[in-house]
């Protein structure tokens, strides 16, 4: 996990950054409870940065994970543009190439994760959500 400098350490976390990084956790845990083993998390790359990397057997995945606190503006998978797509396939890419593993099958899932302040998260997490367009 990336180290924060001393000026970023006292900045108080925003509620939406707080909501994401729980929403994370939450992902988390739902995918190692469905057999997926955690790669890495919050693994920036230079196309950008993906939430998390898992094994799901020999597969490799990257997770897109979207949290909201309500469904109300539509679920949060649903915020997964195109323009988020492409950067995901590029990142994913990245990432294989600098481990020396570019020609590995993968996929791109989206965890979606509604998470009420003080209410049971619901998770929708959706195999293979990313492809070429």
């Amino acid at each position: 996990m990336p180290r924060a400098n001393a000026r970023e350490a006292a900045k108080p976390m925003r509620a939406k950054d707080a909501l994401g990084i729980a929403g994370e956790l939450i992902a988390e845990r739902h995918l190692a409870a469905a057999g997926l083993r955690i790669l890495g998390r919050r693994v920036r790359t230079a196309a950008g940065e993906i939430d998390l990397i898992a094994l799901d057997g020999r597969e490799v995945v990257f997770i897109e994970v979207k949290t909201r606190s309500s469904a109300a503006f539509g679920a949060p998978e649903e915020a997964v543009t195109r323009d988020k797509r492409a950067r995901l396939r590029r990142s994913a890419q990245a990432w294989l190439r600098s481990v020396g593993r570019a020609e590995v099958a993968y996929r791109i899932d989206v965890v979606g994760v509604v998470c009420p302040w003080g209410g049971e998260a619901r998770v929708t997490h959706i195999k293979d959500a990313v492809e070429e367009d």
